[in-house]
């Protein structure tokens, strides 16, 4: 008897209270994807360890290969789990693209990392709105806008590391251009600046250096640097680079003319920036400004947006609301991007 009254009281308070079921459970979740991503994070320095050691001699080898032993018996589960979640999401299209944009983005994490603290912080975020309305369905939609949001997060790291690449374009090029008079190869050049540059365009540098020494083409390494950083001023640098390598020439005076180009075009790109700031800031903020007000009031009272998501004539109003609000930021953009 109280055994089955334990088994009722349990099963009624599951019934009564999902959401409290439902809260400790995301809860657990986090915890465990949060703990094993910095054990993961913390563990990385002896997975390059043990890959380098494969290029090494016997003795470096044997003692990476003590290290890496120490490393399986200090290994936890969550951190073997983990790894093998980044296994499986490695064999698919949308992980290597995903990829290749974190490292564009200049964000030294792996995707299933990546993917787990984006679905944290939308569960987390829809979980929030779930409590305070009483209702499941605010926790996919804020996995869903957690998802939109880490692209549009990632396309903007994009933007600004691809900037700050091409504002230190022009004095690489004059590096090279001295590098080459003073009697330089054109490799020796390219580590000379993988030394002396600051990030972004020293990492770069440096790993097409490091391309080289592995027994990459020198044409090879630049042309993957091209397509890391999809920059316009890099890729005309480059084309120049390979077209001298076949027909010969004056490589620093073609580097300086193109180097002189690239300082002009940022320039007046700088200008054109501080002219349009004005327009381009009111259009972020009058984007942003109805969602923004949305969000607060149902925040307060859930009950006020009821008929818009309620009734098929609210639907339409907020689609016919959403795609203005679109087209109005479209048409902002397109005015103030002014191409040099």
């Amino acid at each position: 008897m109280l055994h089955d009254a334990m088994i009722c009281m349990f099963v009624g308070a599951v019934t009564v209270q999902p959401l409290a079921v439902l809260s400790a459970l995301l809860a657990f979740i986090a915890i465990m994807s949060i703990t094993a991503f910095f054990i993961s994070r913390g563990s990385r320095g002896d997975d390059v360890l043990s890959r380098l050691s494969r290029f090494s001699g016997d003795q470096a080898s044997s003692s990476s290969g003590s290290l890496e032993g120490e490393d399986e018996r200090n290994r936890s589960p969550l951190t073997g789990l983990f790894r093998s979640l980044n296994k499986a999401l490695s064999r698919t299209t949308a992980t290597s693209k995903l990829t290749e944009q974190l490292s564009r983005a200049d964000l030294r994490i792996k995707p299933a990392e990546w993917l787990t603290l984006v679905l944290i912080l939308g569960a987390a975020v829809g979980l929030i709105f779930t409590v305070r309305v009483g209702n499941i369905l605010p926790l996919p939609i804020g996995i869903i806008v957690a998802l939109i949001g880490s692209q549009i997060f990632l396309r903007i790291r994009q933007s600004h590391r691809l900037s700050a690449f091409n504002r230190q374009l022009g004095d690489t090029m004059m590096l090279l251009s001295n590098a080459l008079r003073a009697g330089y190869s054109f490799t020796q050049a390219v580590s000379t600046v993988a030394q002396s540059s600051s990030p972004p365009i020293g990492d770069e540098f440096a790993r097409a250096t490091r391309e080289i020494a592995l027994g990459i083409n020198v044409d090879d390494a630049l042309q993957h640097m091209v397509e890391r950083n999809q920059s316009e001023d890099f890729d005309l640098m480059v084309t120049a680079v390979q077209i001298q390598r076949v027909v010969g020439g004056n490589l620093a005076e073609i580097l300086d003319t193109i180097a002189f180009t690239i300082r002009e075009r940022v320039r007046i790109e700088g200008e054109i920036r501080t002219l349009t700031a004005q327009a381009r800031t009111s259009g972020y903020i009058i984007t942003g400004l109805p969602i923004g007000v949305a969000v607060l009031l149902y925040f307060i009272e859930p009950t006020y947006f009821l008929p818009l998501v309620t009734t098929t004539f609210g639907w339409i109003l907020s689609g016919i609301s959403v795609f203005a609000i679109l087209v109005g930021f479209g048409i902002i953009q397109r005015i103030v991007k002014i191409e040099v």
